[in-house]
């Protein structure tokens, strides 16, 4: 790798790849986890060095249940990536966020079924990671500057339910959920956020609304090819956004992401199994080499 990239995008459902990358290059890693989703592609996008990962697999050949998130956040942090931008397809369950618009939800709701690996820590070494405010305030606030800037129509904040798929819901369900006080659903951002917060990964979602799921009776249910037609009439903006975010983050961060480990750890370091701590070295190394 010649360039160390700082920023990553998980694309989901209809971004398999990212335009306006220069310099790219195909890494086909693996981790103590197994393997990504797919190759990262790290590139340069106006000179500034990003990294890319398809999160379904290069066609979209992998299902919400069967990703490897564990590898795929992994893989990111072993190449340096500090920040996450989570580009994901979501239904809305509100009427005032209409299909096309942007959603950069501020809380998760993790109703999937527990078949997920949902954590980086159990064989002997036990950590409680805060998730209070599961995204990046900072990362969020800049991802939705971006989306304005370019010409979105973006809302701020709301609760993303992320439900086990691969189905879509039931009429009884989506309105639950909108009982609930949910704002949108999707099938990927649980638990992929919360390893991102055990990685001590900024994390936000840059959320394109699909579809009013099933719950709205003047609007057709929610299909593959409604989600796919408004995903890539999204494209270009979400790109576009993109280039906007890598010129404007800061170096530095200055959120409380990069230390979500500091009182986390349970374990006495001397009681970890060496496989575990092995495994574990580069999440978890510098709180325990001192």
């Amino acid at each position: 790798m010649t360039i160390t990239p700082t920023l990553g995008i998980i694309g989901g459902s209809g971004l398999y790849t990212m335009s306006g990358l220069t310099h790219a290059e195909s890494l086909d890693l693996d981790t103590p986890f197994g393997k990504p989703s797919a190759p990262i592609v790290i590139g340069q996008i106006d000179g500034i060095a990003v990294a890319f990962l398809a999160r379904h697999g290069v066609g979209h050949s992998i299902s919400p249940s069967e990703v490897n998130y564990r590898a795929n956040i992994y893989a990111l942090k072993q190449i340096g990536v500090t920040r996450v931008i989570s580009i994901s397809a979501c239904g809305s369950l509100r009427e005032d966020y209409a299909p096309g618009h942007i959603v950069v939800p501020d809380q998760l709701f993790d109703f999937t079924r527990g078949t997920r690996a949902r954590t980086f820590f159990g064989d002997g070494m036990v950590a409680h990671i805060g998730s209070a405010d599961p995204f990046c305030p900072e990362l969020s606030a800049q991802i939705a500057q971006a989306c304005e800037d370019v010409g979105g129509t973006v809302h701020q904040g709301g609760a993303f339910i992320t439900i086990e798929g691969p189905r879509f819901s039931t009429k009884a369900e989506s309105n639950l959920f909108r009982t609930w006080g949910m704002s949108i659903i999707g099938m990927t951002t649980s638990p992929e956020c919360f390893l991102a917060r055990e990685a001590e990964l900024c994390y936000a979602v840059m959320a394109h609304v699909t579809d009013y799921d099933v719950w709205h009776v003047s609007e057709a249910p929610v299909t593959v090819e409604m989600v796919i037609r408004t995903l890539l009439g999204n494209t270009s903006l979400a790109q576009q956004a993109v280039i906007k975010l890598a010129h404007s983050v800061p170096a530095e961060r200055s959120c409380a992401c990069g230390s979500a480990l500091a009182d986390a750890i349970i374990t006495h370091k001397t009681h970890i199994p060496p496989e575990t701590r092995r495994k574990l070295e580069l999440l978890v190394g510098r709180y325990l080499n001192d």
